[in-house]
């Protein structure tokens, strides 16, 4: 709105209103929109949520000591939602079709998440939607966006070609063409892209959403790798840099660094409240919208591949579930003392806090990792 505003309508008339022009400079203003927005509306948000009594259900099967966490307001990633949307619609070219499949995904998701919340606060248990309801609907909203993706690589607007991290020349594309014009074959040309799609949005979301256990650590991985993505957006649609990089080049995409940027500033305001002791959990309202939106972000850009360095702590959480699941029904024994893995260090003696520094150290390694792997090509 304030790009058409003072750049489009406004420039031509008082010329220092180019300023608004640079993506440069509307980034660091949504990024400070986002973080004020996040602080100044998160008391009032929590007294809300604490009148409603929208507290937080712990498991019992988990550490003791987080039973002193239940009743805890939750469903606090609606600030977050908010303190993303609000900024990007303020500052980003609403012109830009990537803007509104980003915000499309952190709706999307973000919904899914609400529904799943409000069931939980309805039957006053721990548990909402089923696994099966939330996996479908996750793969709905994941389909959708591909479906779109599709219709704008018709266009020539999008490319279902990937980076692929070490490899310059190597960009395999997820549509098989040969399939693409023959009817009977139609479908399996476009099922690789689909379970892609699948793959990466569903399995970002959820890594996003086991990982919100312990005060503070997913909110605090999230401004790690929002971090990363939005120095990533910048890259990919940058003419120079993405040549020079020998990245597969996005134009356009320059714009979602500004959709970053405010996942950076919501997640620093949110931060604010969810550090330990935390005043408010986001719930899965929030852990599955920044979890999509991330993925969305990745498969924008094309660095899916990328994603599971960048969000290599949420990785390692999601794996942990798979690992403990597939162990104990394959051989009746579990790997961990529990999982998601941050529950085991905990049961090891780890106090909380040690044990979110130190995944966030590892975040930011991972991150900065992938950041070193434009160049070991």
């Amino acid at each position: 709105m304030l790009y058409w505003l003072l750049f489009e309508t406004l420039q031509p008339v008082f010329g220092p209103l180019r300023l608004f022009g640079y993506v440069t400079f509307r980034t660091a203003f949504a990024l400070i929109t986002a973080l004020l927005i996040s602080l100044l509306l998160g008391p009032w948000m929590i007294r809300k949520l604490r009148e409603m009594s929208i507290g937080q259900f712990i498991r019992e099967d988990g550490p003791q000591s987080h039973q002193t966490k239940a009743g805890t307001p939750t469903m606090g990633g609606l600030l977050i939602v908010i303190s993303i949307l609000v900024p990007t619609l303020l500052w980003a070219n609403l012109r830009n079709v990537y803007i509104w499949i980003a915000m499309g995904s952190l709706v999307g998701f973000g919904a899914i998440g609400f529904y799943d919340d409000y069931t939980k606060m309805k039957k006053m248990r721990n548990l909402g939607l089923t696994a099966r309801q939330k996996f479908a609907l996750q793969v709905l909203v994941a389909m959708a966006i591909g479906f779109v993706l599709l219709l704008m690589n018709a266009k020539g607007q999008y490319t279902t070609a990937m980076n692929v991290p070490f490899f310059k020349a190597f960009k395999p594309d997820l549509v098989i063409d040969a399939f693409a014009h023959n009817p009977w074959t139609f479908a399996i040309a476009f099922a690789p892209f689909y379970f892609f799609m699948v793959l990466v949005l569903v399995g970002s979301t959820n890594a996003v959403n086991l990982t919100d256990g312990l005060d503070g650590l997913a909110i605090g991985l999230m401004i790690i790798a929002s971090s990363a993505m939005t120095a990533l957006c910048y890259l990919a649609g940058h003419r120079e840099f993405a040549t020079y990089l020998e990245l597969q080049r996005v134009p356009g995409s320059s714009e979602l660094t500004i959709f970053c940027a405010t996942m950076i500033g919501a997640s620093l305001g949110f931060l604010w409240y969810n550090a330990h002791p935390a005043e408010v959990f986001m719930g899965d309202v929030g852990s599955l919208a920044l979890g999509g939106s991330m993925g969305t972000v990745a498969v924008l850009i094309k660095q899916e591949l990328l994603l599971p360095f960048i969000g290599g702590v949420y990785v390692m959480e999601l794996l942990s579930v798979v690992i403990q699941v597939g162990s104990y029904k394959l051989r009746g024994k579990r790997v961990f003392k529990m999982a998601p893995i941050h529950h085991h260090f905990e049961l090891l003696g780890w106090k909380e806090s040690k044990v979110i520094a130190r995944f966030w150290i590892m975040g930011l390694i991972m991150a900065l990792f992938a950041l070193a792997t434009l160049k070991l090509r």
